[in-house]
């Protein structure tokens, strides 16, 4: 049996018959390197051949309650249903990532999947040096890499469209209760991070025009206390509600909103279990994605060189449960939803200026 070291501890997720749905995730445990895994004894684990898939986090690790945490439920969802072998390496810092790639290529991983944008220039260098290691490599694009590598797939998402989603919704509780500044919190200012901020502005001035909105960065991933400081500042400004968009240095921002008794919202998972400050969630299904591009690999449907990109149409992007507060607007919070998947709301912005 296939041992792992780090393993979600509360993990519900079943993968629709062939399509892209999610389920439910909990809470991770604590971090640190692991090997990995899982007997992989299920009921689907004859679908496919037997392969192994290695998973290198960013330094988040996976006890950050989001990114990093999720992509660890997608793989071990992967293990239970499509009776893969996993194992995960956890990164302390950037200089860990071309070492961590290396080893479980080294080690014949047939799949190794990098999560997070930081990584894309250590995986392209990686699958140049271990061109029969398929990789995938979340929120960056394959397609885009300097030496177009074949063995590299990009999982992409649309996080402007779950932005907009929740900055509607903030938007219409600003409206309600005359509230006139919202804020948000990046953690440092990459594409993925500002593809969410910019939707959640564009959402909240859609549903409320007069509606002022404030940002800043704490320029890190893990330190809570950052990220909290920096909700604090926006709340003193006026903000009533904060947006997290910084992994587990954002979930500083939730404990602000709490401390403070505004609305927070959460980033990638559903972190409502945080408690009921937090308005609802923008939705990032990177589990669901991880497991479909496990899969692709045991049917050989992978495509090294392009890009698979995840939104609301695809079923890949959303919003969590809402709170009290926001229960009002479940309606018109769904309306907008169904509108961005029927594509009679597009363009949404996915930049953000400043710094």
């Amino acid at each position: 049996m296939h041992r792992r070291t780090f393993r979600a501890s509360s993990i519900a997720l079943l993968l629709a018959a062939a399509a892209l749905a999610l389920a439910a995730c909990g809470s991770s445990n604590d971090s640190g390197s692991s090997s990995g895994s899982s007997s992989g004894s299920s009921s689907t684990a004859s679908q496919g051949k037997k392969i192994k898939v290695g998973l290198v986090t960013d330094i988040g690790g996976l006890n950050d309650r989001s990114f990093n945490h999720l992509a660890d439920v997608g793989l071990t969802s992967a293990e239970k249903n499509l009776g893969v072998d996993g194992r995960v390496l956890v990164s302390k810092s950037n200089a860990d990532y071309v070492p961590n790639l290396s080893t479980l290529a080294q080690q014949g991983y047939d799949m190794v999947i990098g999560v997070g944008f930081l990584m894309a220039d250590s995986v392209e260098k990686v699958a140049s040096k271990f061109p029969n290691t398929k990789f995938a490599i979340i929120d960056s694009s394959a397609a885009a890499m300097k030496s177009k590598p074949k063995n590299v797939e990009g999982l992409l998402f649309k996080e402007q469209e779950a932005g907009y989603l929740v900055g509607y919704l903030s938007g219409l509780y600003a409206k309600d209760n005359k509230v006139s500044e919202i804020g948000s919190v990046g953690g440092q200012k990459i594409p993925p991070v500002d593809h969410y901020i910019a939707g959640y502005q564009a959402g909240a001035k859609k549903a409320d025009p007069s509606l002022k909105t404030i940002n800043g960065y704490s320029q890190d991933f893990v330190d809570q206390a950052k990220c909290k400081e920096i909700a604090l500042n926006q709340i003193a400004q006026g903000a009533k509600v904060v947006f997290q968009v910084a992994g587990q240095c954002g979930l500083g921002v939730l404990d602000a909103a709490k401390e403070k008794s505004v609305q927070g919202i959460g980033v990638d998972a559903d972190q409502s279990y945080l408690g009921p400050q937090v308005f609802t969630s923008a939705l990032k299904k990177v589990d669901v994605a991880v497991e479909y591009a496990i899969k692709s690999v045991q049917s050989g449907q992978y495509k090294g060189g392009t890009d698979v990109t995840n939104s609301v149409q695809s079923g890949g992007i959303g919003y969590g449960k809402l709170n009290a507060a926001a229960q009002k607007y479940s309606s018109q919070v769904a309306k907008v939803q169904q509108q961005i998947k029927d594509g009679q709301i597009g363009n949404i912005p996915d930049t953000v200026g400043g710094t």
